[in-house]
């Protein structure tokens, strides 16, 4: 299918960029990867007079890992912060969930920033920024700000993005110490948009106890959750299979997912309990404490 007609803008700077969109408003969409839009596009699912496209301006690429931050500018496509070298040994959770993300052919092309200002619930991006409390960077017609993930995320595609606003970078915060993460998520195959997922990371203290913990979820609602109850249960805690089976149950609890034609509410809540107790247990066996296969 072809998408409908619409001018086509291809601006060199952030401040030409930032004048098209205000200038022509609701009518105008950004385009960065492409690989949300152009979707979109031909299904007549959006029709913006105004495409503006984001790849011509320099300096929004790039990632790298600098000390316990990692920073990533928004046109990075997903593929290359997946082969970032030292990444995956760090925090192999973020590799697992981009390894999720659609194909390679889609993560060559697909940016970290246009899946998160894209917003889909069940987007892998949501959940890391979430888990990892990544400070976001927006540029519009008021300057610049800096958003925290929790804030950022606010419905079914929508965020904190204001009128003429760009979403520019993020920082994640990677643990550090004896720690350990992972992600995991069913869909009905691979590639496609996830049933449930859930990202874990756990930080072990010197007596092998939970220190910190997260518990971030996709899939499950009209936006990424990041379940407090659970971590809060799971802090000072020796990790057993027990324990994780309470977070998974603390979860399950704090869940209200809608039913749709591809699973019900109560699978989806069910599927997420079992992904709670396999993730936290890999995440602790990677931390280098207890039995990684107890809760699975």
């Amino acid at each position: 299918m072809k998408p409908p007609p619409f001018e086509y803008l291809a601006p060199r700077s952030l401040d030409e960029a930032v004048a098209a969109l205000a200038e022509h408003g609701d009518e105008a969409k950004a385009m960065a990867g492409g690989q949300s839009l152009v979707p979109l596009l031909a299904f007549r699912l959006a029709r913006p007079s105004v495409i503006v496209d984001l790849n011509g301006i320099g300096g929004l690429d790039g990632a790298r890992l600098d000390g316990d931050t990692l920073e990533v500018g928004a046109l990075t496509r997903q593929r290359d912060v997946e082969r970032l070298p030292g990444l995956r040994e760090r925090c192999p959770m973020i590799v697992e969930a981009i390894e999720q993300v659609g194909h390679v052919a889609i993560r060559n092309r697909g940016t970290v920033g246009g899946s998160l200002a894209h917003a889909d619930p069940a987007a892998e991006w949501t959940a890391l920024a979430l888990a990892l409390d990544a400070e976001l960077d927006l540029v519009g017609p008021g300057g610049a700000r800096t958003v925290p993930a929790a804030e950022f995320l606010i419905s079914y595609f929508t965020t904190a993005l204001g009128p003429g606003e760009l979403l520019t970078g993020l920082r994640l915060n990677v643990p550090n110490g004896r720690s350990g993460s992972c992600f995991l998520e069913l869909a009905r195959r691979h590639g496609d948009f996830a049933i449930a997922g859930v990202g874990a990371l756990v930080t072990l203290d010197g007596e092998g106890s939970v220190g910190d913990a997260r518990v971030a979820l996709i899939g499950v609602g009209e936006r990424a959750v990041r379940v407090a109850a659970a971590e809060e249960l799971l802090r000072g805690r020796r990790p057993t299979a027990e324990l994780f089976a309470e977070a998974a149950a603390a979860v399950q609890a704090e869940l209200d997912p809608n039913s749709d034609v591809h699973a019900t509410a109560d699978y989806r809540r069910h599927v997420a309990g079992v992904l709670v107790r396999r993730a936290l247990a890999t995440a602790v066996g990677r931390a280098g404490g207890g039995d990684r296969d107890g809760a699975a």
